[in-house]
C-alpha cells in the first residue's frame, strides 16, 4: 500500500512538473509510473483528471498569449476526435497503441533535435487551417484513448516558428479543451469511478506542487532551451513506450 501511494504521488509530482514547464506532458510522464501500481482502466482517467488540474493551474500565466483564432482549428478538430477515441478505448490493443506511438515520437523528435531549424513551408491559409484541424483531430483521438492529446499538436507547433509563449498558448489551450471534454466523456461512460476519484485525492497534491515548480522554471528559460526540453520530453516518452512493448 505504501509503495503504491508513493508511486501515485511521485508520478503526479513528475507529471505536474513537466506540465507546468512545457504546457503538456502529465500523461507522458506520470502514466509509465502509475502503470507500475495501477491497471490501465484506472490510470487513464487519473491522467486526465490530473492533466486538467495542472492546465487550469498554469493557464493564467499564459492567458495573455492565447489567440483563439489560431487555436480554434486545433480545438475543433480535437473535439471531433475525442468521442471517437473514448469509444475506441475498449477495443484498442495497449501494446500496439504504445508501440506505434512510441516509434512515431522517437523518430520525429530525433529528426527535429538533429535539425533544430526545421520549419514548415508557408502554404495557402485554407490549407494551413485544414492541416491544423487534422493535427487537432489526431490529438483528440489520442486524448480520448489515453489522455495523450499533447504530442501531435506540440510537435506541429514546434515547426511553425512561433515564439515560446505563442507555442505554449496553442497547445495549452488545445490540451485543456480536449482533456476537459475527454474527462466529461469518460465520466458519462462510467470510466471515472469512485475508485478513480479516491486515487485522485492521492495524486492531486503532487500535481499541484509539481505544476507550481514547473511554471516557475518556464519563466527562467529561453525559446531554444524550451524547444529542446519539449523534444527531449517527447523523445523520452516515446522511448519508454517502445521499451514497455518489448
Amino acid at each position: 500500500m505504501l509503495t503504491s501511494t508513493l508511486l501515485i504521488t511521485g508520478g503526479a509530482l513528475a507529471g505536474g512538473l513537466v506540465s507546468g514547464l512545457t504546457g503538456f506532458g502529465t500523461g507522458l510522464t506520470a502514466l509509465p509510473i502509475w502503470l507500475l501500481a495501477l491497471p490501465p482502466a484506472l490510470a487513464s482517467p487519473l491522467v486526465i483528471l490530473c492533466s486538467v488540474t495542472s492546465q487550469l493551474q498554469t493557464l493564467p500565466s499564459i492567458w495573455h498569449a492565447i489567440d483563439l483564432r489560431r487555436s480554434a482549428p486545433f480545438i475543433v478538430g480535437g473535439l471531433l476526435g475525442v468521442p471517437v477515441g473514448v469509444a475506441a478505448l475498449p477495443y484498442v490493443s495497449p501494446r500496439l497503441f504504445e508501440g506505434g506511438l512510441g516509434v512515431i515520437l522517437v523518430t520525429l523528435c530525433a529528426l527535429l533535435l538533429l535539425n533544430g531549424q526545421a520549419r514548415l513551408p508557408r502554404t495557402h491559409p485554407r490549407i494551413t487551417l485544414l492541416a491544423d484541424g487534422l493535427v487537432g483531430l489526431g490529438g483528440g483521438l489520442l486524448g480520448g484513448i489515453a489522455g495523450l492529446s499533447g504530442p501531435l499538436p506540440t510537435l506541429w507547433a514546434g515547426l511553425q516558428g512561433w515564439t515560446k509563449d505563442e507555442r505554449r498558448a496553442v497547445f495549452q489551450s488545445f490540451n485543456l479543451s480536449i482533456l476537459t471534454v475527454a474527462l466529461v466523456s469518460q465520466a458519462v461512460s462510467g470510466i471515472v469511478t469512485a475508485e478513480v476519484v479516491s486515487l485522485a485525492w492521492q495524486a492531486l497534491p503532487g500535481t499541484i506542487v509539481g505544476s507550481w515548480l514547473g511554471r516557475r522554471l518556464y519563466h527562467r528559460i529561453n525559446v531554444v532551451v524550451f524547444n529542446r526540453i519539449v523534444l527531449l520530453t517527447l523523445l523520452a516518452a516515446g522511448a519508454n513506450m517502445m521499451l514497455r512493448v518489448l
